[in-house]
């Protein structure tokens, strides 16, 4: 075990986290084949395989389970000795580890850019989840914030919000109801409709909603992103609900449109979260202190026309 190497349990931990070699080096900035001579040389060192492989698919063994704990605790108290030694240098320099719902590709980049512009000597990792993974991840320590709608309820957190969070059910351009005002919920029951996967904020409050409006669509398909999901949108196969954020060119062109439904747009906010036990670094304390302050006159900046027109239509 003295023999295993900081590079080999970070390869480890985002193998298992992923149960992909190919994203864990996605994530780790490395090449598939770099991560899987990692693994080898750390099953070499223990002497007992950590992951089962079938053809590209891969799993954890009893032996990978074991020392999954250990290695998260290993790299989590490095973690927490990089924060201190940072408290005692000041904010000169840093480590940020961020986790984002999907839905906050749309603009969260953009508010990293600024920070670094301020702070450039703070390094930042980002990585993408929906609502449930964000919740492992905070509860294993993997990333100091999270940036989400609905803060995970299982979880000791401070969960602060900073922007208003918009949904609205969205059709191609030329669906009939395209125009149309008021339109009842009860309409919506005759139509398909395209959701995220299990485990997503989106799809938890689509799912709300039709329990509120004791809605049943015919059918259902679930697509993992929402790049996916408006695409799929555009070729008229459905209606889905989304935050207003993820728009904008394909409203300013005519290819998705919002429905004028009666009870809609549901207003929801943006929270940036973090654990309460967790003693955040100055870096990470920037960056939350950041998106507090700046956060919201950035989303208003980015989607205030594109929403306010999208609501009147």
């Amino acid at each position: 075990m003295l023999n295993l190497s900081l590079r080999q349990l970070r390869s480890f931990v985002a193998a298992a986290r992923h149960l992909s070699f190919a994203r864990a080096a996605e994530e780790l900035h490395l090449t598939a084949p770099a991560v899987s001579m990692q693994i080898r040389e750390l099953e070499t060192a223990l002497g007992l395989p950590v992951f089962e492989r079938t053809g590209r698919a891969v799993s954890l063994t009893t032996t990978g389970e074991y020392l999954l704990v250990y290695a998260r605790r290993v790299l989590n108290t490095l973690k927490e000795a990089e924060d201190t030694i940072a408290r005692l240098r000041g904010l000169q320099a840093g480590r940020i580890s961020i986790g984002m719902v999907g839905t906050a590709q749309y603009f969260l980049p953009r508010l990293l850019a600024l920070f670094r512009l301020e702070h450039p000597g703070v390094d930042v990792r980002l990585t993408v989840g929906n609502r449930d993974q964000l919740g492992r991840q905070l509860h294993d320590r993997e990333i100091d914030l999270a940036i989400m709608g609905r803060p995970p309820r299982e979880l000791d957190t401070r969960a602060e919000p900073f922007a208003a969070n918009l949904l609205g059910v969205i059709a191609a351009h030329g669906h009939p109801l395209v125009g149309e005002r008021s339109i009842a919920p009860g309409r919506l029951d005759r139509e398909v409709f395209i959701v995220r996967e299990t485990g997503s904020g989106t799809r938890a409050a689509m799912e709300a909603f039709f329990r509120e409006q004791r809605i049943t669509p015919p059918a259902v398909m679930q697509m993992s992103s929402n790049e996916t999901i408006k695409q799929a949108v555009i070729a008229n196969m459905g209606l889905t609900l989304l935050s207003l954020h993820t728009l904008g060119l394909e409203l300013q062109v005519g290819q998705l449109a919002v429905l004028d439904v009666v009870g809609l747009p549901l207003k929801r906010a943006w929270h940036v979260v973090n654990l309460s036990s967790m003693t955040l670094s100055p870096a990470t304390e920037a960056f939350r202190y950041f998106i507090l302050e700046r956060g919201e006159q950035l989303l208003t900046d980015l989607f205030a026309p594109t929403i306010k027109e999208a609501v009147r239509r």
